[in-house]
């Protein structure tokens, strides 16, 4: 049973409610923060309506201060703005929720003044905003919304935005926008895009960088953003919408030949089964800079073959796919697909084919990773000489997994890191190094012959005649 002093509801509540509220006064005391929640909590006593002014007073104070917030201080501004979030979602939207959309509306806008003013290198301040938007999307289905002018809002706020906090807004207000208020939104969006920017006087214009092309400037900065936020909403409210030719639309002929892109668009028919389309886009990349395509775009075009009926064309890309890059998951849908006992001998085949691959890393990388730890070390040992003891995060976790059964493998890899470090003088990888030779030592009671390698012995005498000086790395072993 826990402990009458373990801290949890039955026992603080067994102190009463009056010794409670003093013990929380004092905790309170120097703590603004956690004032705040108390006065939300009530507030909240009182009336939905008393926690919406407070949060407003909040918020209005939040949005004129100019004291700049470092990532020393970054958790409490998080605290109190969370605070202020859930506050909204959690008590006024369910007193009054048109209340609380307009609450949440006011709580996004303040995401510029307190973004200007604040370090957020790691995104948990900007996170809060994020949050923020899913619950307006929910918040703007139980206020029941007006859909033309929650667009109109939505407009106004994705020009707006200079930190990101309105990502995923279109997405998130979808639903309660509905095919009316999507409509009305796509016009406003349009009609943006329509408009000139505005000019200034060439005399007035602000030089704000420099690139090949000469001066940067701030109208030209305000122009790229305007049309970068035009197409990714447009984009937004075309898969909103079902429209797969309007996200189509918005992608330029250039960017159709980008692998990614192409992905997207023949994802988006695939869905809409458009599957001869969708062969059509993912062929649309440059097939002469077939070192640049990601896995993913041969994925989508192994979908698209398959939804178009070429299942041996797909299953002879594949093939292609793990020659190219020894993709193992390209691998693994070929075995699977082929008759029993056909796939024994296809693997066979794969891991001999890994064992002359030109890169010798990736070969080694792959082999572990299947595993066949026997042709890993075979490789190790055949190729010792090409291994770059600077590619630690494959040759580490592979010397880990050879060690128990294939040691003298293992031996290769950990002296081509400790060659490395030391030939280079690597003093910060000094400490591995050292692990790395009393990890050679360990190995060597099981190896009863060093062939192709140099006994042990023999090269720890080496390292000391090559780099006996290099005191920082011999006091570690």
């Amino acid at each position: 049973m826990p402990s009458s002093k373990t801290l949890n509801v039955k026992n603080l509540a067994a102190l009463g409610a009056e010794r409670l509220a003093e013990l929380l006064i004092e905790i309170s005391s120097g703590n603004p923060a956690a004032k705040r929640r108390l006065r939300l909590e009530l507030a909240g006593v009182q009336s939905p309506g008393e926690v919406a002014r407070e949060v407003r007073k909040r918020l209005t104070t939040i949005a004129r201060s100019r004291s700049f917030v470092d990532w020393q201080n970054r958790r409490a501004l998080v605290d109190d703005l969370e605070t202020q979030r859930r506050a909204i979602a959690d008590q006024v939207a369910k007193a009054d929720p048109a209340e609380a959309l307009d609450l949440t509306w006011r709580f996004l806008a303040v995401a510029n003044p307190v973004l200007d003013r604040c370090d957020d290198s790691s995104g948990t301040v900007v996170g809060v905003f994020h949050a923020a938007c899913n619950d307006l999307g929910e918040i703007a289905k139980m206020a029941k919304a007006d859909p033309k002018r929650l667009a109109e809002q939505a407009c106004r706020a994705l020009t707006e935005g200079d930190y990101g906090q309105y990502d995923n807004l279109i997405e998130r207000l979808a639903p309660a926008l509905g095919a009316i208020g999507l409509e009305h939104l796509k016009r406003l969006v349009l009609q943006l895009s329509r408009e000139p920017p505005p000019k200034p006087d060439p005399k007035d214009r602000k030089v704000i960088g420099w690139g090949d092309g000469g001066p940067l400037y701030a109208d030209q900065l305000s122009k790229l953003r305007r049309d970068g936020t035009v197409r990714l909403a447009l984009e937004a409210i075309a898969d909103a919408q079902g429209d797969v030719d309007g996200f189509i639309a918005q992608q330029s002929e250039k960017a159709r030949r980008v692998p990614r892109v192409a992905v997207e668009i023949a994802r988006r028919l695939l869905g809409a089964g458009r599957a001869k389309d969708a062969w059509e886009a993912i062929n649309a990349v440059d097939l002469d800079q077939r070192e640049s395509i990601p896995l993913e775009w041969e994925e989508a075009r192994l979908d698209v073959m398959e939804a178009l009926g070429r299942a041996q064309e797909a299953q002879a890309f594949r093939w292609q796919c793990f020659e190219r890059s020894l993709s193992t998951s390209h691998l693994r849908a070929y075995l699977k697909r082929l008759p029993e006992f056909d796939d024994q001998e296809a693997e066979h085949r794969a891991l001999s084919f890994a064992m002359t691959y030109p890169e010798v890393h990736q070969a080694l990388a792959f082999l572990v990773s299947w595993p066949a730890l026997d042709k890993a070390a075979a490789l190790v040992l055949a190729r010792s000489s090409e291994l770059d003891g600077n590619i630690y995060e494959i040759l580490s976790p592979a010397a880990e997994a050879l060690a128990d059964k294939q040691p003298l493998a293992a031996t290769a890899l950990l002296r081509a890191m400790i060659d490395f470090s030391l030939t280079e003088s690597r003093s910060s990888r000094y400490r591995h190094a050292a692990r790395h030779l009393t990890e050679c030592d360990r190995l060597a009671l099981g190896i009863s012959d060093f062939e192709p390698l140099e006994p042990h012995d023999a090269y720890v005498a080496r390292l000391r005649a090559e780099h006996g000086r290099k005191s920082g790395f011999w006091s570690l072993t």
